[in-house]
């Protein structure tokens, strides 16, 4: 079972915003880390979406499922949050 995810993500205000990004992703027009930190509302966008490692009860809860339940290297979201929109991509587990 996972215990820890390295993720990181990109916070849009807006579903639309988030859906505008995720295509632009998957159209291959920058990388993820260069879209958090053109696009993300959160601190973590200037480092290119990185939150590092974090286990379970750290993040709300609607980020935490997506993020454990994701699978890894894929664009996830969006998902909604008290927050906004977030696009996740998970790194790595253990």
């Amino acid at each position: 079972m996972t215990k820890e995810v390295h993720a990181a993500h990109i916070l849009c205000k807006t579903e639309k915003k988030a859906l505008e990004v995720k295509e632009l992703l998957a159209a291959g027009r920058a990388s993820f880390a260069e879209m958090a930190r053109k696009h993300s509302q959160c601190p973590s966008g200037k480092d290119g979406g990185d939150l590092g490692w974090f286990g379970r009860g750290r993040m709300v809860p609607e980020f935490e499922k997506a993020a454990f339940e994701g699978e890894k290297g894929k664009v996830i979201g969006p998902v909604k949050s008290q927050f906004g929109y977030h696009l996740i991509r998970v790194l790595e587990r253990r």
